[in-house]
């Protein structure tokens, strides 16, 4: 199981996933889930993964190869004149997966079912934020939907959508974003840390910062410890139910 977040500010961009893809009682394995492509001063783009991994990887593959120089001359992300035509790009690319998957007996919605969110800006054009789905059409993110989540969305999904503003600085929308992690990881042992991140600010056609929260980071436990007394304090002010 993934838990992955793409969220729009007018700050930017902000990029968070979680790193495990398989929970037993004796197997966890971890694999980032988080990959980025930068040209600095013309673009930088970023791609979440969820679903099955054989799938995911073999998209990134599918990209990084039509990057090389002695690549065929298929469509690269590197060369699309938008993002929206990057987006295009990427969501022909898992389809083209997941049908060669589907001619060996499988289909979209069973084993090899994969969802992506990509984000980022091309120079000439602003930060823009898609949600792929496995069957290569996609979605933009906009005032409405601010925010992608892909892969076990509904635990953290509430602290998100009661909280979230676009106004949000980004030591805010970290803090908005490990609370709705915690709060999945706890509910699902599918979902766990380490736990990636990248911020993008908007016009700077760089890549941001990037960082990892491992299970132990002091700044993470503060959060979860900080955000489960606050809830139990939050429970005790609100009037009991009389009977």
């Amino acid at each position: 199981m993934t838990y992955a977040v793409g969220m729009r500010l007018s700050r930017g961009l902000v990029f968070m996933s979680d790193t495990r893809t398989n929970a037993g009682v004796d197997n966890i394995s971890k694999f980032g889930k988080m990959f980025s492509w930068n040209v600095p001063g013309d673009r930088t783009i970023t791609l979440l993964t969820a679903g099955n991994l054989a799938t995911t990887q073999a998209v990134v593959s599918l990209l990084e190869e039509r990057t090389k120089a002695h690549a065929d001359r298929a469509p690269s992300i590197l060369e699309a004149p938008t993002m929206f035509q990057a987006a295009r790009i990427v969501a022909a690319a898992l389809k083209d997966v997941i049908e060669g998957h589907a001619r060996g007996g499988q289909q979209a919605d069973s084993a090899f079912h994969a969802t992506l969110i990509l984000g980022g800006q091309i120079k000439g054009g602003k930060s823009r934020l898609f949600l792929i789905y496995p069957e290569g059409n996609f979605i933009e993110a906009g005032e409405d939907t601010p925010f992608f989540q892909i892969g076990e969305t509904k635990y953290g999904r509430p602290i998100l959508v009661r909280a979230f503003d676009a106004q949000l600085s980004f030591p805010e929308a970290v803090k908005l974003l490990l609370v709705s992690f915690d709060s999945t990881i706890k509910a699902n042992l599918g979902v766990g840390a380490p736990l990636d991140l990248h911020l993008y600010d908007e016009d700077s056609l760089q890549a941001g910062r990037q960082m990892r929260f491992e299970a132990d980071d002091e700044y993470f436990e503060n959060i979860s410890n900080g955000w489960g007394d606050a809830l139990k304090s939050a429970l005790d002010q609100l009037p009991d139910f009389k009977l």
